[in-house]
């Protein structure tokens, strides 16, 4: 391996960057704020559970509302309609890649951001 020496951090951290650099030329660059190697049962998967887990949400919330306040079917169907809306707002939303605004969605794009500009400046 290293002749039975222990490699030192500076052999680990240039055998780490070169696999990076392996990894990142066998990707070509996508377009669009949410762009990812995703497979399409992957997202479809993802769409189902969060529309299916909003509405659960939603009805969970106005059953116990009617439960506590005595008021028939009247809060779980308003709390449906909202689970509603909202699980076929995150579908718009991850549809159009528009969940990777902010989070962890925007901190890889600026790290992408920040290798590119490091990458144009050092070449």
């Amino acid at each position: 391996m290293n002749d039975g020496k222990k490699p030192t951090l500076d052999d680990i951290d240039a055998r780490i960057r070169a696999a990076q650099k392996a990894t990142d030329a066998g990707r070509k660059d996508e377009e669009g704020p949410g762009a990812r190697n995703v497979s399409g049962i992957g997202i479809a998967f993802r769409i189902s559970i969060e529309f299916t887990a909003a509405v659960l949400v939603g009805v969970a919330i106005g059953y116990f509302l009617d439960q506590w306040l005595g008021t028939a079917p009247w809060f779980m169907v308003l709390f449906l309609l909202l689970g509603f809306a909202s699980g076929a707002m995150n579908i718009y939303r991850v549809v159009q890649g528009l969940d990777q605004s902010v989070g962890l969605g925007k901190a890889v794009e600026r790290k992408k951001e920040a290798e590119r500009r490091s990458d144009d400046t050092g070449s």
